[in-house]
């Protein structure tokens, strides 16, 4: 893909920030994550088969879902979704089961850009450097970037009208 992610782990910080721009209007990138249909076919790294337990993406919904690699080792994620306004943004807690007992907080804001493109940014917050440390070290930007190029795969193949749909 042409955007790069730019992902930042700045230093003495508990902090993860990162941005990718797509190539897709607002609308679209928003149904792409709130829609668990859709997602579960582009959110993690290629090779990983995604499986949904639940996906409540709306303010107090929750979420769980697992990454199973070839290997057959499962990595289990959950939450809740604080807040999320539709096209706009979305505060969540996020669990993996690589670190347990380590909870964070995510920010995730979608912003129109020039001609139909969207900037994904995201500002996540541990509870402690060692914890920034190990998400930082488990392979979350590899995973990430491939996430944000197969969502864009994904919607280069859907029709407009059916990323246009209401709910979840």
């Amino acid at each position: 893909m042409t955007n790069a992610l730019q992902l930042t782990v700045p230093e003495g910080l508990p902090f993860i920030d990162f941005s990718r721009e797509v190539d897709y209007p607002v609308a679209q990138v928003f149904r792409a994550y709130a829609d668990p249909d859709l997602l579960v076919q582009w959110l993690g790294p290629r090779g990983m088969k995604m499986e949904m337990d639940h996906y409540d993406f709306r303010s107090g919904g929750t979420y769980r879902y697992i990454h199973t690699g070839p290997d057959g080792v499962p990595y289990v994620f959950s939450g809740m979704f604080h807040t999320v306004r539709e096209n706009e943004f979305a505060v969540q807690t996020f669990e993996f089961s690589g670190y347990p007992d380590v909870v964070s907080i995510e920010f995730m804001t979608l912003e129109e850009l020039p001609g139909g493109r969207t900037r994904i940014s995201a500002h996540s917050v541990y509870p402690s450097m060692e914890a920034r440390d190990g998400m930082a070290a488990s392979g979350m930007e590899s995973g990430v970037a491939e996430g944000f190029d197969r969502m864009e795969e994904l919607l280069a193949q859907l029709q407009p009208d059916a990323l246009q749909g209401r709910g979840t």
